[in-house]
């Protein structure tokens, strides 16, 4: 399986590629929805998955998700985690929150 890849890479990628050349049209909107929703540069995000993964609950994938959404409340999480067949106790959640907040 291919590893994840967050929005603000994708955001910095494709603007480098858009300084090279014009960028096909699919390609251009990508950027454009980049650049609306990556909201931490790229190294805030990979710092910020990093931390993410040493949680024992957080595999990659969660963590690239939890970056690109910077989750503020325990709904929010919990919806992250509704696929996971997992379900946080409130340590976990408080945790997990503090991690994000501290990198936002």
């Amino acid at each position: 399986m291919p590893e994840p890849v967050p929005v603000a890479k994708v955001k910095e990628l494709l603007a480098d590629e858009a300084t090279r050349r014009t960028l096909p049209r699919e390609a251009a909107l990508a950027l454009q929805h980049a650049e609306g929703f990556a909201r931490l540069s790229p190294e805030a995000t990979d710092r910020l998955i990093a931390e993410l993964r040493t949680l024992p609950f957080v595999d990659t994938p969660l963590a690239v998700k939890i970056a690109d959404i910077l989750p503020q409340y325990p709904e929010e999480v919990r919806l992250l985690f509704s696929k996971e067949r997992l379900a946080l106790d409130e340590e976990q959640l408080t945790r997990l929150l503090e991690i994000v907040a501290h990198h936002r």
